[in-house]
C-alpha cells in the first residue's frame, strides 16, 4: 500500500523489522540488540557519524562505571566503554570512573559494531514526521534527505532521537524541563599542545575545585565567563577537552535557539582559551583543535510511559521486577540562570549521592510509551520525573536502555499481534543477561 504525505505519493521503503531513529548511544545499542536477535535493522542519524554528544558533541568523559565496588553497566554498554578504554594508552587498566573518551575511538568501536551485527545505517537523514495507521500505531516514519522526502515502514520502531520525535510527532503528550524551562546547555571544545608537566603540577581545574584558575578568570571579568563549570579530561597526548561553560534559554527542539546557542557557544569556548592562555601556563602555547558539530544538550522532551520515574524511588534505591538496567549516578541538574545569578557555589552536590555499592533500577515500562503500542523510546527522554532525568540521562544508562529496547522490539516485531507492552519482561531480562547484563535477583 502506497503512502501519501501532504498530498505527495511518497517512495516507500518497507524491508525492515525494525527502525531505530537517532545514532546516539541509546540507538546504536537497540539497533545492534535488535540485529543480534534475528530481525533485519536499520538505523537513521541525521548526522554523518555515530556516537551522539560523545562524538558530535564531544563530551569528553564517561560518567563513572561502577557503583564504587562492580561495573554495573553491563552488556553492550560495558563492550563499548573497555573497547574504548583499550584504544587509550594512557588510561590505567583499573580506572573505570571518569574515564576521557577519545571520540575518533569511540566512533570506530560504534561503527564495528553495527558492521559486526549486519545493522544498515542510513546517514544525513532526519525523521521529520510520522504517518500513523490507527491512533496507537506508527504505520510509517516520513525521513528527509537528499533524495527528497520518502516513507520507511517496520514493524516495530524505536525512537532514540533524543528529543523524542517519533513520539511527539505522533501526538504524544510531553514534558519539558521544569514548567519549560530546560537545564543548559554547553559548547565542547579540544585543545592540544598542552604542557602536561605544569597542568599535572598545578590545581586542578575542574570548576568545583576554590583553587581552579576559572575563579580567577571569573573575577577578572575580561572575558566574560558565565559561570565556574568546567570539567577537562585528557584525550591524548598533550590533548584536552573541556566541557565548559553553559548556554542558557535554548529548547533543542526549536531550531532558531539551537542555532544562536551554538554561535554563542563558540563564541565563549574562544574566549575559554584566551582567558586559560592567559591564567594557567600549562596553556600559553595552547591550540584550540576543534569545537564540537553539535551543541551539547542535557534536556528536552520526557514521554509519559506506563511508568514515571521519580525522586521516591530515586531516594529509595528502588528495585523493579522489570528493570532492565541499575543505575549509580547522582542527580545532576546544572542551575538554571536564575540560580547561576544568585548562587555560585558548584552544582554537584544539590542532590543526595550515593554510597557505593548502592544503585535503583530503571523499569521496562519506562521505555514504554502509554499511548503507543508499536514503538520504544530510549535515552534521555524516557519516562521520568525532571529531577530524576538528571540521573538517568547518562550515557552508560542510555547505552544499557537501548539494548533492552532492542531486544524488547525483536520480541514485539515477532508477535502476532505486535504490542510492546505484552512483552515478557522475564523473558527480556533473561537474554539481556545472556549479555551479561547486570540484573541482580536482589538488590
Amino acid at each position: 500500500m502506497g503512502i501519501k504525505f501532504n498530498g505527495k505519493d511518497l517512495t516507500v521503503h518497507n524491508d525492515y523489522d525494525i527502525i531505530v531513529a537517532g545514532g546516539g548511544p541509546s540507538g546504536i545499542a537497540a539497533a545492534v540488540a535488535a540485529a543480534r536477535e534475528g530481525v533485519k535493522t536499520l538505523l537513521i542519524e541525521q548526522s554523518g557519524e555515530l556516537g551522539g554528544m560523545a562524538v558530535t558533541g564531544l563530551v569528553p568523559a564517561w560518567t563513572p562505571y561502577t557503583d564504587g565496588i562492580r561495573i554495573i553497566y553491563g552488556g553492550l554498554s560495558k563492550r563499548v566503554f573497555l573497547e574504548t578504554k583499550a584504544k587509550m594508552p594512557h588510561i590505567e587498566k583499573d580506572h573505570y570512573d571518569w574515564v576521557s573518551i577519545d571520540s575518533e575511538a569511540l566512533k570506530q568501536v560504534y561503527e564495528n559494531l553495527v558492521n559486526e551485527f549486519g545493522v544498515e545505517v542510513l546517514f544525513h537523514s532526519i525523521v521529520c514526521d510520522t504517518v500513523m495507521k490507527d491512533e496507537r500505531n506508527v504505520q510509517a516514519l516520513i525521513v528527509a534527505n537528499k533524495s527528497g522526502i520518502s516513507a520507511y515502514k517496520a514493524n516495530v520502531y524505536v525512537d532514540c532521537t533524543g528529543d523524542a520525535d517519533i513520539y511527539a510527532f505522533s501526538g504524544g503528550e510531553f514534558e519539558i524541563g521544569d514548567n519549560g524551562e530546560v537545564q543548559p546547555s554547553t559548547m565542547c571544545f579540544t585543545l592540544t599542545n598542552v604542557d602536561e608537566d605544569i597542568i599535572n603540577k598545578e590545581p586542578s581545574l575542574y570548576g568545583g575545585n576554590k583553587k581552579s584558575a576559572i575563579h580567577k578568570i571569573i573575577a577578572d571579568g575580561k572575558y566574560n565567563i558565565p559561570d565556574s563549570h568546567l570539567c577537562i579530561s585528557k584525550v591524548g597526548p598533550r590533548t584536552y577537552s573541556f566541557n565548559a561553560g553553559h548556554i542558557w534559554n535554548v529548547h533543542s527542539t526549536e531550531p532558531s535557539e539551537v542555532s544562536k546557542g551554538i554561535l554563542e557557544g563558540r563564541d565563549l569556548a574562544h574566549r575559554y582559551v584566551e582567558a586559560l592562555k592567559e591564567y594557567h601556563p600549562a596553556f600559553k602555547n595552547a591550540y584550540l583543535v576543534q569545537t564540537a558539530p553539535t551543541l551539547g544538550i542535557r534536556e528536552s522532551r520526557r514521554i509519559v510511559g506506563d511508568y514515571t520515574f521519580n525522586l521516591d524511588d530515586y531516594l529509595a534505591r528502588r528495585s523493579f521486577d522489570d528493570e532492565i538496567c541499575r543505575n549509580h549516578y547522582f542527580i545532576d541538574i546544572h542551575k538554571s540562570a536564575k540560580e547561576n545569578d544568585e548562587w555560585h557555589e558548584h552544582s554537584d552536590n544539590r542532590f543526595e549521592h550515593y554510597k557505593d555499592g548502592e544503585s535503583y533500577g530503571v523499569p521496562y515500562r519506562c521505555l514504554c510509551p502509554k499511548a503507543f503500542d508499536n514503538f520504544l523510546v530510549a535515552g534521555k527522554t524516557i519516562s521520568t520525573d525532571r529531577i530524576t532525568q538528571g540521573s538517568t540521562r547518562i550515557m552508560p544508562c542510555c547505552l544499557c536502555e537501548g539494548e533492552a529496547a532492542g531486544v524488547a522490539a525483536a520480541m514485539a516485531a515477532k508477535q502476532e499481534n505486535v504490542n510492546i507492552h505484552n512483552v515478557n519482561t522475564d523473558e527480556l531480562r533473561q537474554t539481556l543477561k545472556k549479555y551479561e547484563a547486570y540484573l541482580p535477583e536482589k538488590h
